[in-house]
């Protein structure tokens, strides 16, 4: 008798065999594919209609596994990978000769991460082979924390999607390496540099040019809706509201504007319940048809910095203050 076998065997399977298949974690859902087989590495880019030069995040089972695909861990770096993974942090290493120069786009360093979602974390144990994981949405779009937005993206394109439920965060993982040997992060996640920096002091933030793409997320048009997007301070927003926008609000709806165009993030006020409903709601609005979506702007801190990180590329343009 022939024994059915697990979703994570099917998707093991498929892997080992150079496909491409998504798979849960606690952030968004990716498109996994073998880090060391070149054409699941091409038909990921070519999935996600990815620039080249914009390199993959590099998945392990754990930071032993990391060991040998990098040329040195950096005392802080280190110290952060002890506290934080699994979990939703990637960092930026210098990389050894065995990952390929297409997984980092031509760069001399790689992005680790050590995913905490207890099937990609299984899957990653049984296949031992690290997988380059982007986001499994097509490149610029909204990224995907549920599997009906990955079917509705790709299709029958893909053969398997490692079904891990909703994702609990929500949000793609803080990325955190060195510039002149001063810690810098890349790019903002629901792990905030203020947590950082109790662990390792101060850290920096990335300033860059359009052309440098040293790690994912840095596009300035990412994230977004094919709906026009606009962030906006709680204040401006009766001030720009016409009928057919919908807006997007933190806690409490605004009096002035009908109360079934708006929709709530978190009615507790909690930055991690926002930020693990955002894509959700994003996606939501953007099937409906309307013609502008004004997202307000929510406090600076914690989570609430990458959201507001996320809905400013989302809108590809500054937050409207005044």
């Amino acid at each position: 008798m022939t024994k059915t076998r697990t979703p994570i065997e099917i998707a093991a399977a498929l892997l080992s065999d150079g496909e491409v298949v998504a798979i849960p974690t606690e952030t968004v859902y990716g498109l996994a594919g073998n880090m060391y087989n070149e054409n699941a590495v091409a038909k990921i880019y070519e999935l996600k209609k990815r620039p080249k030069q914009n390199p993959l995040i590099v998945h392990v089972a754990d930071i032993n596994s990391a060991i040998p695909l990098i040329e040195d861990f950096p005392t802080k770096l280190l110290a952060l990978a002890e506290k934080f993974m699994p979990g939703p942090l990637t960092l930026l290493l210098n990389k050894s000769g065995l990952v390929p120069n297409s997984v980092t786009a031509g760069s001399n360093r790689v992005a680790i991460r050590v995913p905490a979602h207890p099937l990609t974390a299984e899957l990653l144990k049984i296949i031992n082979i690290p997988l380059v994981a982007p986001s499994a949405n097509p490149y610029t779009r909204i990224s995907p924390t549920k599997v009906k937005h990955v079917e509705a993206y790709f299709g029958s394109a893909l053969k398997f999607i490692l079904d891990g439920g909703d994702c609990t965060i929500g949000l793609e993982s803080t990325i955190v390496g060195m510039e002149n040997n001063q810690p810098i992060i890349y790019r903002q996640g629901v792990i905030s540099k203020q947590e950082i920096e109790t662990i390792i002091g101060p850290v920096g933030s990335y300033t860059t040019e359009k052309s440098e793409m040293p790690t994912p997320g840095l596009a300035p048009k990412h994230y977004a809706p094919l709906t026009a997007t606009t962030l906006i301070e709680r204040d401006k927003i009766e001030k720009v509201f016409e009928t057919g926008m919908a807006v997007l609000v933190f806690q409490e709806a605004i009096s002035s504007i009908p109360t079934e165009v708006q929709y709530i993030l978190s009615e507790n006020g909690s930055l991690a319940e926002a930020a693990q409903n955002l894509y959700g709601l994003l996606h939501e609005l953007d099937n409906k048809g309307f013609k502008n979506i004004i997202c307000e702007m929510l406090p600076d801190i914690g989570p609430g910095s990458a959201i507001n990180d996320r809905l400013k590329r989302a809108s590809h343009k500054p937050a409207i203050k005044n």
